[in-house]
C-alpha cells in the first residue's frame, strides 16, 4: 500500500513539475514536424539565377584588382560581370571589364533586383539600410539591405548592399519556428544550445514521470488472489 501512494505523489509532482514543458514540447514539435522544412528555409521565396556566360578574353585581369584581398570572385550584378574582392574587414565590386570600382548599390537599385529575385507578386512594403543586425539574423556582418514583401507571410529579404545577392531570407512561418525551437530546446537567450543547464534536468524528470507512470501501472491491475486448495 505505501509503494502504491509513493508512485501516485511522486507521479503527482512530477506532472506538476514538468507536464507544461511537455505539452510545450508537443506542440512545438507538431510545428516543426507539420511544416515542411523547405518552407521553412523560405527557398520557394527566391529565383533560381539565371544561367550566364561571358567570353573570358574580355574580362580584364583579376590581379588588377587583387592588391591585398583575399579572395577575387567573379559575380554578377544584374548582367553586369564583376570582380568581388574580399579582404579582412570588407567587400568591394569592381567591374570585370574595366576593372573599375563600383560604388554600393542603391536604394532603386536593390528594390528592382528585388523584384527580380522574387516569385511572388506583391509588391515592396519597405526598404531600409541596417547596420544593427536582428536577432533573427544573428552572426550576419552589416550592413544589409532589408526588404520586405507586402503579404501577410511578411517574405524579407537580406541583401548585400555590394552586389545585391540574397544572404538570407526570413517569413512569418520561419518565425513561428524560430520560436518553436526555442520553446523546444528551452534556450530562450542564442536559441541553439540544444544541451542547456535547463533542458538537462526538464529531460530527466521527464523521463522519471514516464517511469513513476509505469511504477502506476503495475497497481492499476487487480491482482488475482490465489485459489484455496480443497
Amino acid at each position: 500500500m505505501r509503494l502504491r501512494i509513493a508512485a501516485r505523489k511522486t507521479h503527482k509532482w512530477l506532472a506538476l513539475l514538468v507536464g507544461l514543458q511537455i505539452v510545450i514540447w508537443s506542440l512545438s514539435g507538431l510545428y516543426m514536424t507539420a511544416v515542411h522544412i523547405d518552407t521553412i528555409h523560405g527557398d520557394h521565396l527566391v529565383r533560381k539565377p539565371l544561367e550566364r556566360s561571358v567570353d573570358l578574353a574580355s574580362l580584364a585581369d583579376p590581379l588588377a584588382v587583387a592588391a591585398g584581398a583575399r579572395s577575387v570572385q567573379l559575380d554578377w550584378i544584374g548582367d553586369r560581370p564583376v570582380y568581388v574582392v574580399t579582404d579582412h574587414n570588407s567587400e568591394r565590386a569592381f567591374d570585370a571589364v574595366s576593372a573599375r570600382p563600383l560604388p554600393p548599390l542603391s536604394k532603386a537599385e536593390i528594390r528592382k533586383l528585388s523584384v527580380e529575385l522574387y516569385t511572388g507578386d506583391e509588391p515592396i512594403s519597405s526598404t531600409r539600410l541596417i547596420r544593427d543586425i536582428p536577432g533573427e539574423i544573428r552572426g550576419r556582418k552589416p550592413p544589409l539591405w532589408r526588404v520586405e514583401f507586402d503579404h501577410w507571410n511578411q517574405p524579407t529579404f537580406y541583401l548585400s548592399p555590394v552586389t545585391g545577392a540574397v544572404i538570407t531570407r526570413r517569413h512569418e512561418l520561419w518565425r513561428l519556428f524560430d520560436v518553436m525551437w526555442m520553446l523546444h530546446i528551452m534556450d530562450y537567450d542564442e536559441r541553439e544550445n540544444v544541451n542547456n543547464w535547463l533542458l538537462r534536468p526538464f529531460t530527466w524528470a521527464a523521463l522519471m514521470l514516464a517511469l513513476s507512470g509505469g511504477w502506476m501501472l503495475i497497481y492499476a491491475f487487480p491482482r488475482r488472489k490465489a485459489r484455496a486448495s480443497p
